[in-house]
Order: structure tokens, then C-alpha cells, then sequence
């Protein structure tokens, strides 16, 4: 795929929580299967509901504004949030700025992690393609309000799919 401000859109009903997105995205970024690293995470919140979880690439990018080394920047193709390992101090305002709590340090890690869409090509999409699932899918940047609905923790993320799948109240199993 071609360079362009692109987004990863989620379709939580359709992983199988197989973590092959988080093998592919270690892979890539790592050169060995590290999931710890990966830019995207699976979450089990609940038995059989698992949450594709990464950067939503908010509209106002709070995490880019928030660190006070300049770590963080906006790819102005993709519109991924890149990371300057020499600038990041590991502080964590970024952590603390973003809804989702995405962006993560890892022990091992000399800065932080976030998705960076690998450069356009996101191998977490491609994975999850490949296995069938249909999860994960490459998409045009869309709107704030969408961008927003997933700017949540996997837990938020999870309310509605526990009584959708379920059919129980969250509190019950979360």
C-alpha cells in the first residue's frame, strides 16, 4: 500500500485473540518474536473477548504534545506518531496523555513504544489477513468521532462487546 494518512480499523468480533498481529509486529520491529514489544497488544478481557489494542492516532495527537523532550512526532504521510529513541527519556507523560493508554515502555526498551503503521504497510494487518480473520483492515484516515470511539482502554473497548457476545453485564466477568 502506498503511502498515505492511513488508519487500522478494528473489528473486535472478529479476532480470535491468536496474536499473530503481535508476532508479525515484533517481528518487524524487533527482528524476533517479542510480544511484549509489539506495537499492537491483544487483550482478554473477558473469557472469549479479546481486543486488538493500538495507537488510534487521535485527531489532537495528546501523547506527541505531552512529551517534554520532542520525542514524538506526526509522520505527515501516514499520520502515525514516530518515536526519536535518542530524544525519549522514558518519563511516561505520554502514557499518562493518552485515552487508551497505549504507548508503553518495556523493559529492554530504550524509549517508549507506539504503532507506527510500519511505515504505511501495517504487518499486524497483514498477519491478520493472511490467517483469514479479517480483524484488523487498512483504511482511508477516517473521521475524529470515529478516531475517538477507539482512543479507549481495551476495557472501555470491551463493555459493550462483554453484553453484545455475552450477554451479561461487564462488571460480572471484568
Amino acid at each position: 500500500m502506498s503511502k498515505q494518512m492511513i488508519w487500522i480499523l478494528r473489528d473486535y468480533e472478529r479476532c480470535s485473540g491468536c496474536r499473530l498481529c503481535e508476532i508479525a509486529c515484533s517481528l518487524k520491529h524487533e527482528g524476533v518474536i517479542w510480544p511484549e514489544a509489539s506495537r499492537i497488544r491483544i487483550f482478554e478481557v473477558a473469557p472469549g473477548i479479546t481486543i486488538p489494542h493500538l495507537c488510534a492516532q487521535c485527531p489532537d495527537y495528546p501523547c506527541v504534545k505531552a512529551c517534554p523532550s520532542n520525542a514524538l512526532s506526526v509522520d505527515k504521510e501516514t499520520g502515525a506518531v514516530i518515536v526519536d529513541e535518542g530524544k525519549c527519556t522514558l518519563c511516561g507523560e505520554c502514557v499518562k496523555a493518552c485515552p487508551g493508554r497505549v504507548p508503553r515502555v518495556v523493559k529492554g526498551k530504550s524509549a517508549v513504544i507506539i504503532c507506527d503503521l510500519c511505515g504505511g504497510d501495517p504487518e499486524c494487518v497483514k498477519a491478520c489477513e493472511k490467517a483469514g480473520y479479517g480483524a484488523l483492515n487498512v483504511i482511508a484516515r477516517p473521521t475524529t468521532s470515529v478516531i475517538m470511539h477507539y482512543a479507549k482502554t481495551p476495557e472501555e473497548i470491551a463493555k459493550p462487546l462483554v453484553k453484545k457476545v455475552l450477554d451479561i453485564e461487564p462488571e460480572e466477568v471484568m
